[in-house]
């Protein structure tokens, strides 16, 4: 959603053994900022990875994570809570 962003350069990844594209120390590693949706990811991200987590900041947005991919909502909500991280 925020690739185009001037500026910035994005990566997507879940935390659950089936998502399309799996968190890993890389990732991990290599981010600035991490996004979760809710405290449970955030809570999941630190167990796995809390030792690769010394450099990102992570950023709980705090919205359920019980949307579909790139429902309008949750568009709307992305950018509202990412957005002012983007400046």
């Amino acid at each position: 959603m925020f690739a185009r962003h001037p500026g910035v350069e994005t990566a997507s990844a879940g935390l659950a053994p089936d998502a399309e594209e799996e968190c890993s120390v890389e990732l991990v590693e290599w981010a600035d900022i991490i996004f979760v949706m809710e405290k449970a990811h955030r809570s999941k991200l630190q167990r796995r990875f809390g030792k690769h987590l010394k450099r990102a900041r992570v950023i709980c947005l705090d919205i359920p994570d019980d949307y579909a991919f790139m429902q309008p909502e949750l568009v709307a909500l992305l950018e509202r809570k990412v957005g002012p991280y983007l400046r």
